[in-house]
């Protein structure tokens, strides 16, 4: 029998009933204590010799370069004859800067209670920045945060959004961000608000230094898509809600069928797909006045593509050659079909399903492109522990597919670093300290041994299969070594932690069934 799991909390795609001081479905174990073993550095001097740089503003690649880092910094990049400390021979591999996950989650007691097997996932391939939106709840958050920037932990560098409560007055609203300012917070993540709770809020942030993104639920579209939001001070939006419902042709709410419930999660996602043919399409006047009015307001998009890409082709996405080593056996249960567990809505998922969600991810990559072309900010985030995305490689494929949208692969690393670290900064003011490779940056650097832009699947923790000349399958690729803030980690042994934290859990699952069956 099935034991029933109680409704989750998840700010990306969830109903948006939980507050910012609810505690987790069950209890989240913080990351241990960073032991001798993990990462080496930071060094007084740290070359990284013989490297392809790609720098992560667009440029092209360049080199051999030598970067040479003091503490965790990079002080030059180009030649450097002198002794160091710790010299890594990159001749062949290529150098970015880290990634940014600008829509990062933990996971929970239930599928994932241990934040160490998230963070080595993220940092395996080469996130070294996550914009937490939730990470967790408000004060597990923050001691993780404080925990990554004195590297007391292995994990990325963290930035602490948080969901609002609901609140009756503008009056509250701008009370609850002035308190969070003052408590540090970074940013909002916002969902189905109300116009007046919305300006709100996102002017408080505004003017506080706090940043804003929101998920615009479909509860909610319809008195605030995401122009309407732009134009209340929003800052970003992710995922597709409220981009279609602006642009609706016929209609000014999306055409439910008459027995359509938000709450059964198969009809929701199945009919978020059926808005691709009820838009204004492509080229015509009203599609690029809708892209031409968001770059005018600088509205930074994260589109999150990879997340429901499962509702294309849910066969792919289960037989992911990752599962098996790496996803662990509660996340794997997680994804399975439930009326329960959030996201795990393939009750039936027909032939009819995966059509309409092609068809949409035809029209939403345009848009996205589009928006790019004309010089939209773009950025990347995995939303990973839903829908059969485990973390780390989701956002891989996140990248791969923002290739498919149309983006170039300098245009995909750029989205994953630069654009990312503009959009963590600009509320403080701030210039950028992470995002791109030069001199005085923080040391977030990524270094992989096949050429990125020739095949994106070579950073996937699993690597990518190709024929030698021995007419032999051989796996390449796989990111080496992820360097975030001058200590050096490396990738491969990073994985080796999860899959036995994987399969620690499987023999534990052998046990219990043993112990049962006696």
């Amino acid at each position: 029998m099935r034991i029933p799991r109680p409704p989750i909390y998840h700010a990306g795609l969830a109903l948006f009933v939980a507050v910012l001081t609810a505690p987790a479905p069950a209890q989240l174990v913080p990351a241990p204590e960073r032991n001798a073993g993990e990462g080496g550095g930071p060094y007084e001097r740290l070359a990284i010799r013989g490297c392809m740089l790609i720098d992560g503003t667009g440029g092209p690649p360049r080199g051999p370069v030598t970067i040479l880092v003091r503490g965790n910094r990079i002080v030059s990049i180009g030649r450097f004859a002198g002794r160091a400390d710790r010299t890594i021979n990159a001749t062949g591999m290529y150098a970015m800067p880290g990634f940014v996950d600008m829509h990062a989650h933990l996971g929970d007691g239930k599928k994932a209670p241990r934040a160490e097997y998230v963070y080595k996932l993220w940092l395996a391939h080469g996130v070294t920045t996550v914009r937490g939106v939730p990470l967790g709840p408000h004060a597990f958050t923050k001691s993780e945060q404080a925990r990554s920037a004195a590297n007391r932990i292995v994990a990325p560098r963290i930035f602490n959004y948080q969901r609002p409560h609901q609140f009756d007055t503008p009056q509250q609203a701008t009370e609850w961000v002035e308190k969070m300012a003052k408590d540090g917070l970074d940013g909002l993540k916002l969902g189905a608000e109300r116009p007046e709770i919305m300006r709100a809020l996102c002017h408080t942030a505004k003017v506080r230094g706090l940043g804003s993104v929101a998920h615009l639920a479909q509860n909610g579209v319809a008195q605030m898509n995401a122009l309407d939001a732009a134009r209340a001070e929003l800052r970003s939006v992710t995922h597709f809600y409220g981009h279609f419902e602006a642009l609706l042709r016929d209609h000014t709410v999306q055409p439910y069928p008459p027995n359509h419930n938000y709450d059964d999660e198969q009809m929701r996602f199945a009919q978020a797909a059926r808005l691709w043919d009820q838009v204004h399409p492509p080229g015509t006047p009203q599609w690029d006045a809708y892209l031409k009015a968001h770059r005018e307001l600088g509205t930074v998009w994260c589109p999150t593509l990879a997340i429901y890409s499962a509702s294309r082709d849910l066969m792919r996405a289960r037989t992911a050659e990752w599962h098996a080593t790496y996803t662990l056996p509660s996340l794997w249960d997680y994804f399975q079909p439930s009326r329960k567990a959030h996201g795990s809505y393939w009750f039936d998922w027909t032939t009819h399903d995966e059509v309409a969600w092609r068809n949409f991810y035809r029209v939403w990559m345009r848009l996205v492109n589009d928006y790019k072309k004309l010089g939209g900010r773009i950025t990347t985030g995995a939303d990973a522990g839903f829908i059969y995305k485990t973390y780390g490689f989701a956002y891989i494929e996140e990248l791969e597919m923002l290739q498919e949208a149309g983006l170039h692969p300098l245009e995909v690393i750029r989205a994953a670093t630069m654009n990312g670290a503009l959009t963590l900064m600009e509320p403080k003011h701030r210039p950028i300290e992470f995002g791109v490779l030069r001199k005085g940056m923080l040391a977030d650097i990524v270094l992989v041994g096949e050429n990125p832009l020739a095949n994106l699947k070579v950073l996937y923790g699993t690597g990518h299969p190709r024929l030698n000349a021995q007419d032999v399958v051989e796996r390449v690729g796989g990111i080496r070594w992820t360097i975030k803030d001058g200590i050096v980690y490396d990738a491969k042994q990073l994985l080796a932690d999860v899959a036995a934290m994987v399969t620690e859990e499987k023999r534990a699952r052998a046990g219990q069934a043993a112990d049962t069956g006696r």
